[in-house]
């Protein structure tokens, strides 16, 4: 993998994260005693050192592994582990455009399509951050982002994904987007055009505003006139769009919900340096429950 290539393109993430850079950090300790782990096979120390070090650091690792060993740590952790804690460590392993470019291509690999987790990625993410996103897909899978998105969706639901790829920021006034949204919904069957276009090319504290000033118009919640109105994939995409602009860190925290190891596992590596506080707070304001507590 080409290391230098990432490091070009870095996302700039938040400091609300669970995982922080590690204090006193000594790469070559670290190789010394992962090296030891993967003889023994000893997972828990694997778990204990890749985890309490923050992706650049895991890099350098990565990198001093090889220098030292002249072997792979990829490798190694595939022939010392096996099931959802190789799977973790392999992700915690990759730079974050790569996870996420990675979680992309598996969404759309096989029969069927995982539109749940496309959605989440390109709700969640910003336009800066989806064009680095699109960037490492190509380069990693020697394909353009863009057709296979269109490739693997279609009608509406197409049009949607490929607006949310390509998010702006335009600014507008917030009465003239509530009443375009609002006109849409007189017939019986919604315009789908204007939703679109409204809700991929706004800023996201204009967004909340304008469905906020929707819901107070209507009477009703917006997830409730998605539900009436539309139908089908457009309508889930609408919905999960509506939910991210509204309350991101709520919508996360129900995808942490699923019983599914990829769902978890792909919120939590992808946001773990991020905002993984704030989603753990709506986790427990969803469920009642601890993300910790649950996951025990």
């Amino acid at each position: 993998m080409d290391t230098d290539y990432f490091k070009s393109h870095e996302m700039s993430w938040g400091t609300l994260g669970t995982v922080r850079p590690f204090p006193n950090f000594h790469p070559d300790r670290d190789v010394m005693e992962i090296q030891s782990a993967l003889e023994r096979k000893d997972a828990v120390t694997l778990v204990r050192i890749l985890t309490n070090r923050n992706n650049d650091q895991r890099q350098e690792i990565v990198k001093t592994f090889k220098e030292i060993t002249q072997k792979d740590l990829q490798a190694g952790l595939k022939k010392a582990l096996s099931g959802e804690v190789e799977t973790l460590l392999l992700e915690l392993l990759m730079p974050p455009l790569e996870f996420e470019a990675n979680r992309l291509q598996q969404a759309m690999v096989g029969l069927g399509t995982d539109e749940e987790t496309l959605l989440e990625i390109l709700c969640t993410r910003t336009g800066k951050q989806l064009q680095d996103i699109a960037a490492a897909y190509s380069y990693l899978h020697k394909k353009d982002l863009e057709k296979e998105l269109k490739g693997e969706t279609s009608g509406d639901f197409s049009k949607l994904v490929l607006a949310l790829l390509h998010k702006e920021s335009v600014s507008a006034p917030v009465e003239r987007d509530i009443e375009s949204l609002s006109a849409t919904l007189n017939g019986k069957k919604a315009d789908v055009g204007p939703w679109i276009q409204i809700l991929t090319s706004r800023y996201p504290e204009h967004l909340d505003k304008v469905l906020m000033g929707l819901e107070l118009q209507c009477g009703q919640v917006v997830n409730e006139v998605l539900e009436k109105k539309f139908t089908g994939d457009v309508r889930l995409g609408l919905k999960v769009l509506a939910q991210c602009i509204q309350n991101p860190n709520a919508y996360l925290a129900k995808r942490l919900t699923s019983t599914k190891a990829a769902i978890v596992q792909g919120v939590m590596v992808a946001h773990s340096e991020e905002d993984l506080l704030c989603i753990r707070a709506a986790y427990l304001k969803l469920t009642g429950t601890s993300l910790y507590t649950a996951l025990q």
